[in-house]
């Protein structure tokens, strides 16, 4: 197989027309962000934002463009805000052109003031609530509480959507049982794949599984608002975004730019991941997201063999974060063979054993979740989950 080139590349896009000025993409330097990397290709097109929502064929006509290109494995094209005058710059063929500076993301209060009364709200017409599952580091087990707990709200009888917004390193295609692509009936928006009753979108139902998303915040942030803004997700109770971790670029895009109705902060319960929590926490307190509770995930291991419990990562840290920040404790999650085995071969635990302490573990999370988001247990005390 011959190898592609970043050369090769733009030769094609230079053969797709902006509909619009009557000159080729490339020329009009619009592609920004291309990466070349053992037969993946990467890019963006950026493109003003009102004329944004009509462009999406053009993105379809550049991925068909690279895709004829020989030694092309998969390509990945996103529509993207211009940061400035595009006229104004060289086109990104050049080598000597110098790339776009994006622009500063607005503070809590200018995000306010542009849009008054959330003018994002218009970004998934249809979801009564979005709640973010988020954790300030990776490692936690994020991912698989996001899922269970997606799992346990559908379980009561709820609408429920999952979005996968780990750009860099997507699992619920792997943890919902879920392959193929998603269908585009009108050319414009994507139909979610669904499974259990979840309708779930995530990139890993783009790209290969094992190809690597080497993007930068831009193209992420991009990519993130299409996964919501042009995927029909329906009538919906509550969709469940499984964040990335940290709070970087795809997050604070998150926080401020979707909205949210609450986050629920994972972590476990050791000293170093709890300070990493706190920092999440504190991202979504500034800009003004409500923390619907903590998760202690990891809590305790219990011996298959056994039973003999064993507390790895200590036990209690989060409760007690939980009490020193003024957040509710949701409850306490084991470190079990069973979670794991059942998360890695797409059938959770929540559906594949729903009888089982974990799963009622789960269950009672989520119901105090959804007490939270409707307004209907505000009062209650916290509930206490403790594995016996």
């Amino acid at each position: 197989m011959s190898r592609i080139t970043e050369g090769q590349v733009l030769d094609a896009l230079r053969q797709v027309q902006d509909p619009d000025r009557s000159a080729d993409i490339v020329g009009l330097g619009m592609i920004q962000g291309l990466v070349v990397k053992d037969g993946n290709v990467g890019f963006a097109i950026e493109v003003d934002p009102k004329r944004g929502p009509k462009l999406e064929p053009l993105r379809k006509q550049a991925e068909a463009a690279v895709e004829k290109l020989e030694g092309v494995l998969s390509v990945t094209a996103v529509l993207t805000a211009e940061s400035g005058d595009t006229a104004a710059r060289k086109p990104s063929g050049d080598p000597a052109a110098p790339r776009p500076t994006p622009s500063p993301a607005p503070s809590p209060g200018q995000q306010q003031a542009q849009a008054p009364g959330g003018a994002a709200r218009a970004l998934v017409p249809g979801v009564k609530h979005i709640v973010a599952v988020a954790s300030g580091k990776g490692g936690v087990g994020k991912s698989t509480t996001a899922t269970n707990l997606t799992l346990a709200l559908a379980a009561q009888g709820l609408k429920v959507g999952l979005l996968d917004a780990d750009i860099y390193g997507p699992s619920q295609p792997r943890m919902m049982g879920i392959s193929g692509r998603p269908n585009s009936p009108d050319g414009k928006t994507l139909t979610p794949l669904e499974n259990y009753g979840v309708k779930v979108m995530s990139m890993g139902f783009l790209v290969a599984e094992d190809t690597p998303m080497i993007w930068r915040g831009p193209m992420v942030q991009s990519a993130l608002q299409q996964m919501l803004r042009d995927v029909a997700w329906g009538e919906l109770d509550v969709l469940i975004v499984d964040m990335p971790p940290g709070t970087g670029d795809a997050q604070l895009t998150m926080a401020q730019q979707v909205p949210l109705s609450g986050a629920v902060i994972v972590s476990t319960p050791q000293d170093i991941a709890l300070l990493d929590a706190r920092k999440g926490l504190n991202m979504f307190r500034k800009v003004d997201i409500p923390v619907l509770g903590i998760v202690e995930n990891m809590s305790l291991y219990i011996c298959p063999s056994c039973g003999h419990e064993a507390h790895i990562f200590g036990h209690g840290g989060a409760r007690r974060e939980a009490e020193k920040l003024g957040m509710e404790f949701l409850g306490e999650l084991p470190l079990t063979i069973e979670i794991r085995e059942t998360s890695d071969g797409g059938q959770p635990i929540v559906v594949s054993q729903p009888q089982s302490a974990y799963a009622r573990s789960y269950l009672s999370i989520a119901e105090r979740m959804w007490e939270k988001l409707s307004g209907a247990g505000a009062k209650r005390e916290a509930p206490r989950i403790v594995m016996q």
